[in-house]
Formats: C-alpha cells, sequence, structure tokens
C-alpha cells in the first residue's frame, strides 16, 4: 500500500517556489538600487534642506535691511525726527551687537569623544558635549570681560539662547554639528582666569581628560565677530483670550 505524501513534503517545495519567485520579483523591481525610501529615512537631508533655506532668507533679510537703512539714512536728510533718531540709534548699534567688531581675544573649540570607551558601564552622556557646557564657556567669557562673542560664526547677543537639539547646536535658526568653535574679543588673561575657575568648565575638563572630550583654547592676535544678522525682536507666549 503506497504511504500518502506528507504534508511537509508537499509544502517545502511550494515554499521554495514561492520565495524564488519573491526574490527575484524584488531584485527586478530595485534594479539595484535601495528600496526604502530616503525621505523617511534620512532625516540629514532634510536637515541640510532646512540650512540652506535658512540661508537664503538670512541673504534676503540682509538685503531688505541694507536697502531700509540706505533709505532712512536719505529721509534723514529732510525729516529732523528721523535724523534725531538716527543719532540716537548709532550710540546703540555697538553695544548690542548690530556692529561687527575685530581684536585680540580667545578662541575656544569644544568636540565630543571620538574614541570607544573600554569601560561598558561608562555613560555615554559623558562623551558628548553638552549645552550646559557650552552656557558655561560663554558665561565665563562674558564674566572675563568679553566685547563681543561668536558661537560657530554667529554673533551673540543679550537674547541669544544656545540650545542643544540631540547631538547638534541651534543657534539664531542654524543647526551646527561639533567641534564647536568659540571666539571671544576681549582681555586675554582676565578671560583665561575665568575659564579656569568655571565650575561647569572644571567638571568638563576633568571629562575631557577621562573621556577624550575635546578642549582647546587659543590667543589670537585678530578676531573677527560679525555683527548680529538674525531678527531682534522678541517671541513670547500670551495668555488665550
Amino acid at each position: 500500500m503506497r504511504r500518502k505524501p506528507d504534508l511537509w513534503q508537499v509544502l517545502v517545495p511550494v515554499i521554495a517556489i514561492a520565495a524564488g519567485l519573491l526574490f527575484a520579483t524584488t531584485a527586478h523591481t530595485a534594479r539595484g538600487t535601495d528600496l526604502r525610501s530616503a525621505g523617511n529615512s534620512n532625516i540629514a537631508e532634510l536637515i541640510r534642506g532646512a540650512e540652506q533655506s535658512v540661508s537664503s532668507y538670512s541673504a534676503q533679510l540682509n538685503t531688505l535691511q541694507s536697502e531700509v537703512a540706505a533709505q532712512t539714512n536719505v529721509l534723514a536728510q529732510s525729516d529732523a525726527g528721523i535724523a534725531a533718531i538716527n543719532d540716537h540709534a548709532k550710540h546703540l548699534i555697538v553695544p548690542v551687537g548690530l556692529s561687527a567688531m575685530t581684536g585680540p581675544g580667545l578662541s575656544v573649540t569644544l568636540d565630543d569623544a571620538h574614541g570607544t570607551p573600554t569601560d561598558p558601564n561608562v555613560n555615554l552622556n559623558r562623551l558628548v558635549v553638552h549645552q550646559s557646557d557650552m552656557q558655561a564657556l560663554v558665561n565665563a567669557l562674558w564674566k572675563g570681560g568679553a566685547e563681543a562673542i561668536a558661537v560657530m560664526g554667529q554673533r551673540l547677543i543679550s537674547t541669544s539662547a544656545i540650545r542643544c537639539v540631540g547631538p547638534t547646536l541651534l543657534l539664531n535658526g542654524r543647526v551646527f554639528s561639533p567641534p564647536y568653535s568659540v571666539a571671544a574679543i576681549g582681555p586675554e588673561a582676565a578671560m583665561r582666569s575665568a575659564l579656569d575657575s568655571s565650575p561647569g568648565l572644571i567638571q568638563y575638563r576633568e571629562d575631557a581628560r577621562f573621556y577624550g572630550l575635546g578642549y582647546k583654547v587659543d590667543s589670537e592676535d585678530k578676531i573677527n565677530v560679525p555683527a548680529y544678522g538674525a531678527p531682534i525682536g522678541l517671541n513670547y507666549a500670551q495668555a488665550g483670550q
């Protein structure tokens, strides 16, 4: 009496044929490309696209501001009220950071650790530069008498806010990746002393020695700090009516 074929003896060839057809169809469809949507997976490109938009709008803003300033100066020649406002504003341009400055000072660089820790129990948060580290650095420079500070080429003013978003730095509507460079015009000795005595930077330097974080301070004979170019108006919440 012939034994009926086992169910698995029938299904295995069928499954193998179906899998082969699936692989062949996928290879033909892909044609050597990635079937996954790049729009869903490539966040870095979205960030770069946003940065390009910000740069484009910033250039337009600078052009419009220059045109407004030129027209205001022309109008001030025939309007005493505008002329008085212009004269008063001239004394505020430098203190508020709307004028580029050049002078001696310090350049400071903070960077994430690049080596792989040998201790598996190391807190990975100790291997990256945090918002608190950047804020401690900037505060120390101000305390040391800095006259003008730029972070990643962006001028800081009294309303500037340094924020970290994941592993990146957000400043003046732009996103930056480490290493983070800070340039400060001011008295070198006083600023160095303020950096050395800052509690936040003391901890950072300990982590730098132990985990390999980057920390570099250089004296500079000439530092160029650009004028602040982002919007000056304050944004704040209001209670609903």
